[in-house]
């Protein structure tokens, strides 16, 4: 099964209160399942790499074995695809976990969007946020 599965995390203030959020789609556009949650303080770089294993997660749970991985954040996506280095030493453990992660599929890839792209994850999001606030 293909599926298409827009991530996106964040957190109000760097660090502050921080959220994850997936959505996956059929190649269609008919949404099939989504999820949020808030994760504690983080950075928003720690809030993205941990929107991006949600979104493994909850494409695994529903059977993909093809992914593409729509995220907002241009850092998170360079470093998956090995064209960044991962600076951040407290971040390289994270996008360890991620290739695990990815790897579980018989293929992926990963996109950035601008955030108006990835409107329904960032929705998601920030409504945990609000909720836990």
């Amino acid at each position: 099964m293909r599926l298409i599965v827009n991530v996106d995390g964040g957190s109000r203030g760097n660090p502050g209160p921080a959220a994850v959020a997936a959505v996956a789609t059929a190649p269609s556009g008919e949404v099939l399942d989504e999820r949020s949650e808030t994760i504690g303080k983080a950075t928003n770089n720690v809030a993205e790499y941990r929107a991006l294993l949600l979104g493994a997660e909850l494409a695994r749970s529903l059977g993909a074995d093809q992914v593409e991985f729509v995220a907002d954040s241009k850092l998170i996506v360079e470093q998956v695809k090995g064209n960044w280095k991962v600076k951040q030493e407290h971040l390289r453990p994270l996008r360890s976990q991620a290739l695990e992660a990815l790897d579980g599929f018989g293929s992926w890839t990963i996109r950035h969007v601008k955030r108006g792209e990835n409107e329904r994850a960032d929705q998601l999001l920030n409504d945990a946020l609000d909720e836990a606030v």
